[in-house]
């Protein structure tokens, strides 16, 4: 088995202790700090930070300028500590709530990926936004928006559209930033339901890397329980996956969201998931790096969450690190001491159906599925490697 010597990335998706998100609307300095300071303590080199579109653009003749210099403020932070930063533009979908702008609601309403007064304003939003957040040393990517197929049951879409319209936006981010990353960023459903608008092609084909966002709580959790072998090694079969749709094999895949949901994950139980699906995913030589959800918990005087939203933090509200936390501390402590030897897989399994040219066979590789328990079986022998029909 060849093996090479990777250094992965260690970053956390940034969640406010204090007011979660609605903390951009009286934006305070010294907690986004204190945040920060907890996070540069895990020996973390990045943050994913998520500025909220209607909030910068409450008309579509307006970008704000006061919000824009407190995400600007956020990245200096971030710099202060040591910290770099990758900035998602369409929020759009935070923590099961939707944010879009007035403008393309009510009375005015259209569809996100469809109509051309919505993408035009868009497109100004982000030409503004990215080019202000490029001129920071410290941000190294822009994401188009946080799982932005959330969206698509509010938004009509078909699957030409949705790739259209994140060509579109792509090109106006990298003619505006071309010195960072620019991509795209879905959920899962992209790879597993059948009549999805967006494809698994598209996650894979557009933009510099291929991002994916693991949570075990789509089925996966219920094949083998917390700790089964299903569960703990989803992130990496999500890797594998997206290795063997992309047309360049050597395409980097940014593990940009996992985490630590109850109850699928008891909180007995959730260093121990944190160690062994980190370390499954650190061999992989497709890893570009690993991005926690959450860096912080959301304050319970919030209300109407999910209830699992509420403790996904690394850090509680007060700033007392978690055991998930302590578990990727010692992980990158590790890391940094002795590297990572990546494991290219010699076994190989094909797939039942070619996830580039027939997207709606999608559930033939869902969780549960004949060829998922077929790859997790094998997956207990070391590193499987999935190919295409």
């Amino acid at each position: 088995m060849a093996l090479q010597t990777v250094t992965p990335r260690f970053g956390a998706n940034y969640v406010p202790s204090a007011g979660w998100f609605y903390s951009w609307l009286d934006y305070d300095p010294d907690a986004v700090r204190r945040d920060f300071a907890d996070l540069a303590g895990l020996g973390l080199d990045h943050v994913r930070v998520f500025p909220v579109w209607p909030w910068i653009q409450p008309n579509r003749a307006i970008l704000r300028e006061r919000a824009i210099a407190d995400l600007l403020d956020t990245i200096d932070a971030a710099a202060e500590h040591g910290l770099t930063v990758a900035v998602d533009l369409i929020q759009g979908h935070l923590s099961s709530f939707d944010f879009l702008p007035s403008w393309m609601l009510t009375w005015h309403k259209a569809s996100l990926f469809e109509d051309r007064t919505v993408r035009d304003g868009l497109a100004t939003y982000v030409d503004t936004v990215a080019r202000a957040v490029a001129t920071k040393q410290n941000v190294f990517a822009i994401t188009l928006g946080n799982e932005v197929n959330n969206l698509w049951p509010d938004s009509p879409t078909t699957a030409e559209s949705s790739t259209a319209w994140a060509q579109e936006l792509l090109t106006t981010l990298k003619k505006a930033a071309p010195d960072v990353l620019a991509l795209h960023s879905v959920f899962d459903d992209a790879w597993y339901s059948a009549d999805h608008p967006f494809h698994p092609a598209d996650a894979v084909n557009l933009g510099d890397l291929t991002t994916v966002h693991s949570w075990v709580f789509n089925g996966v959790s219920r094949v083998d329980g917390p700790l089964g072998p299903a569960t703990l090694t989803h992130a990496d079969y999500l890797i594998e996956l997206a290795r063997a749709t992309a047309l360049d094999p050597d395409r980097p895949v940014w593990l940009q969201e996992i985490g630590v949901p109850g109850p699928d994950i008891p909180v007995d139980l959730q260093a121990e998931f944190t160690r062994r699906t980190v370390g499954t995913v650190l061999t992989n030589p497709s890893l570009y790096g690993v991005t926690w959800w959450s860096s912080h918990d959301i304050d319970r005087r919030l209300l109407d969450f999910p209830d699992r939203e509420y403790d996904l933090g690394l850090f509680t509200v007060d700033h007392q690190r978690k055991p998930a936390a302590q578990a990727l501390a010692d992980i990158i402590a590790d890391v940094k001491a002795n590297g990572v030897r990546a494991q290219e897989p010699t076994t190989t399994l094909t797939a039942p159906a070619n996830l580039r040219t027939e997207p709606s066979r999608r559930p033939e590789v869902a969780p549960g599925s004949d060829f998922h328990r077929q790859w997790v079986a094998a997956r207990a022998d070391g590193p499987v490697r999935i190919v295409l029909p």
